[in-house]
């Protein structure tokens, strides 16, 4: 006869159920994509979506509220920049950058060629 009764069996089942799991980036990822986050609030350029312009800490905090969200999906930077930082889920519109006179250009391509222009200054 098993030794655990039914409530046994619940109660250490709702304990286990209680522990939080930590879904999260691997930590050199999570390095890279605050790299990439404080260098959008440095730069000082401006980041369009959905037709609004953007200065900088505002657009990190839209990219953060998303990356908040798909957390759980995100295994990679390059994943993080695609899902967070690349275009609307509403609208399908692509966030354009625009830093001083230059061309406005896609901030999927701006932050992937920043991230290899931080992993090759970090390789070790």
């Amino acid at each position: 006869m098993c030794k655990y009764n039914m409530k046994h069996i619940l109660v250490i089942a709702l304990i286990l159920l209680s522990i939080p799991v930590n879904s999260d980036v691997p930590p050199k990822q999570k390095i890279e994509i605050e790299h990439l986050l404080n260098f959008i609030k440095i730069t000082h350029c401006k980041v369009t979506r959905n037709g609004t312009t953007y200065q900088d800490s505002e657009a990190v905090n839209h990219i953060k509220r998303k990356y908040e969200y798909f957390k759980d999906e995100i295994e990679t930077t390059e994943q993080f920049i695609l899902m967070a930082a690349t275009k609307s889920t509403m609208s399908g519109k692509f966030y354009m950058v625009q830093c001083g006179e230059n061309k406005p250009h896609k901030t999927k391509e701006w932050l992937l060629k920043e991230l290899g222009r931080y992993r090759e200054n970090n390789r070790s």
